[in-house]
């Protein structure tokens, strides 16, 4: 019996220590991404996301590739021209007449909890795009190293099914 009971901690014990956890830790040489809607009415956030999908999308297609920080940085260089032309093209052909940024550089970013984890405000390396007076909520995210993607996958994946080999042999025999 107290073998049986020494082997039935150490199962425990070994249970709880390799508990998985979805937490996501942002690198630091890391390059993220931040759309600020003009106001919170309904139709400013429409066009946040229409704004943050177009972008969102092409970027990380030029991105894919990328090997390191410096190759992105490049990558996003030298397609400022092209995001510009995407969000002029985005608010045109919405009838949304008001003035926009795309800066990419050094940038504030509020705090965001996201899957239990708080990312602290701070400076970061970023694109931003500030639509009208920029007063509205804000969507934001990893460009590089791709976690929007990750974040992106999320939600179109069913529940995944975790199962211990070690508790199916305890609900078996116990």
């Amino acid at each position: 019996m107290k073998k049986i009971i020494a082997i039935l901690s150490i199962i425990i014990i070994v249970m709880l220590t390799l508990k998985t956890t979805d937490e996501v830790i942002i690198p630091s040489d890391s390059i993220r991404i931040r759309v600020i809607a003009n106001s919170n009415n309904n139709y400013d956030q429409a066009i946040k996301q229409l704004v943050r999908n177009n972008i969102e999308g092409e970027i990380t297609k030029l991105l894919i590739d990328a090997k390191d920080i410096d190759e992105a940085r490049n990558i996003i260089n030298d397609n400022l021209d092209k995001i510009n032309f995407m969000v002029a093209d985005i608010l045109e052909n919405n009838n949304y007449h008001l003035d926009y940024d795309v800066n990419f550089g050094y940038n504030l970013f509020p705090e965001k909890k996201y899957k239990g984890v708080v990312y602290e405000e701070g400076i970061y390396e970023s694109l931003v795009v500030t639509i009208g007076g920029g007063k509205g909520d804000n969507w934001w995210c990893v460009l590089f190293p791709p976690l929007c993607m990750m974040e992106s996958n999320d939600e179109d994946i069913e529940e995944i099914e975790y199962k211990s080999f070690i508790k199916e042999i305890i609900d078996k025999y116990f």
